[in-house]
């Protein structure tokens, strides 16, 4: 079955179409995303802006065209933090249904960190023991750890990158007490949880599932994503350390890409609090560009159809090698949108650090 998936996040809105089959491994066929940063377009009352609520709107609308043309069968669609946390968040997603037909789930946190937990058990398999999962997004921290599918404990946290950036560095750079007060922070939200994190018992690998993981682990040297997702990938605590005293102490145009803003420093911040504890070991990367979120090894730039209305910064690819030339249809069920049964089994590994 082609499936298409959108993924509403904090930073990124992300549209992937697959092919699923039951037992394979899910194909990418089509990747399209654009920054919208709808965490960064919070107004008074931490309600979403009229002007992000247009762009997702249109983003929705790019999505059902590029369904119809790749000849998606089923949509699923759903929204994580930004959203989740905003006072209308729900006002925002009635707007872009009544405009689109699409309706998005909201994707409590528990339930993101258990299916996250989920891709990184199906990438890495049963010989990698109690898994122990991280995962940085731009407006909330999951963590996950278990020894099956289902995690035995999925937790999180109110410790995005961009919404920490937001609400504690006001400097470019950023004052060391701002740095010392964001660490004290992070380390205390973290240890009120972490007892619920260490009960099952240690973890056997550390996996992180994050682009914040995987831009740190490139800057410490694991390998490009040219050289594809088998490579093993991964970042020692020591890396962390190193990196987040010396990312704090750049200006954002120095230390991260377009777009990502304030992102890395606090994801080193959260990674030195995180690897002491947890995993004094390496971290694990998921292969950069794979996921629900991601993309795929051998993949080329690709326009997005000219037509599209354009908005912020946008980026699609067409992924060579996939399965099949399909016949064109309509998107069937698109009126109703919802996530069905089988959602939890449409996990693409997300990118870890190995």
């Amino acid at each position: 079955m082609r499936l298409g998936v959108l993924d509403v996040g904090s930073n990124t809105v992300h549209f992937l179409v697959i092919d699923a089959l039951q037992g394979g491994r899910p194909l990418p066929v089509f990747s399209h995303k654009a920054e919208l940063h709808l965490g960064d377009h919070l107004v008074e009352g931490n309600r979403l802006s009229a002007s992000v609520t247009r762009q997702l709107r249109t983003f929705v609308d790019e999505a059902l065209q590029i369904a119809e043309d790749k000849g998606v069968e089923e949509l699923l669609a759903f929204a994580t933090s930004a959203v989740r946390d905003a006072a209308n968040g729900d006002e925002v997603l009635a707007r872009v249904k009544d405009a689109t037909g699409v309706a998005i789930r909201v994707l409590p946190g528990e339930e993101e960190a258990r299916l996250t937990f989920l891709a990184a058990r199906r990438w890495f398999g049963w010989s990698s023991g109690r898994l122990l999962m991280l995962d940085i997004g731009g407006g909330s921290l999951e963590i996950a750890a278990g020894i099956d599918e289902e995690p035995d404990v999925a937790i999180s946290l109110p410790l995005g990158a961009a919404r920490l950036t937001r609400d504690w560095l006001t400097g470019n750079p950023p004052a060391p007490e701002q740095v010392r007060q964001l660490r004290r922070h992070v380390r205390a939200e973290i240890a009120r949880r972490a007892a619920d994190v260490a009960r099952p018992g240690p973890p056997d690998r550390a996996v992180a599932t994050s682009k914040t993981f995987r831009q740190l682990a490139r800057i410490s040297g694991a390998a490009p994503s040219a050289e594809g997702p088998y490579v093993r990938r991964s970042v020692t605590h020591a890396d962390v350390t190193d990196l987040a005293k010396r990312l704090a102490a750049m200006p954002s145009d120095q230390r991260t890409r377009p777009g990502r803003t304030g992102g890395l420093p606090l994801g080193a911040a959260r990674g030195c609090a995180l690897a002491p504890d947890r995993h004094p070991g390496n971290v694990s990367a998921y292969p950069a560009g794979g996921g629900a979120s991601g993309g795929s090894p051998g993949r080329r730039q690709n326009s997005a159809p000219s037509n599209l209305p354009s908005s912020r910064t946008r980026h699609s690819h067409r992924f060579p090698d996939s399965a099949s030339n399909r016949t064109i249809k309509p998107l069937p069920g698109a009126g109703d949108g919802a996530l069905g049964p089988g959602y939890s089994d449409l996990l693409l590994p997300r990118a870890p650090l190995a």
